[in-house]
């Protein structure tokens, strides 16, 4: 790595007696609130030279099915605002966006239109 600034986001993630989540957390610098609660995170990273994703997800056990489902639908909208803003192509965000929609109204968030 080159010698500019490096900053850390902490997750931290405690275990119950047979390793399941408890609780989760974070901080990311600047961070006004400070230490965030979570109940759920997927992390993905891209290696450019293997071209491969690798991730980790995981949720509290407490994390409801309905809560997984918002969750879900969220960040898929969310990949596709990325997916538009990093590439440009407004046709595949749609298609992203398109996905999210029927997803939605596959788990009951979104009424038919």
């Amino acid at each position: 790595m080159s010698d500019t600034e490096k900053k850390e986001i902490i997750i931290r993630v405690g275990l119950d007696k047979d390793a399941i989540p408890e609780s989760i957390s974070w901080l990311a610098p600047g961070a006004s609130n400070g230490e965030e609660k979570a109940d759920a995170f997927m992390l993905s990273l891209f290696s450019g030279s293997e071209k491969t994703t690798l991730g980790i997800d995981l949720w509290t056990k407490e994390m409801l099915v309905g809560d997984m489902n918002i969750f879900f639908y969220q960040s898929l909208k969310k990949m596709a605002d990325v997916l538009d803003r990093a590439t440009q192509d407004k046709e595949a965000a749609q298609l992203v966006r398109n996905f999210s929609r029927e997803f939605g109204k596959h788990v009951k968030l979104l009424q038919d239109s």
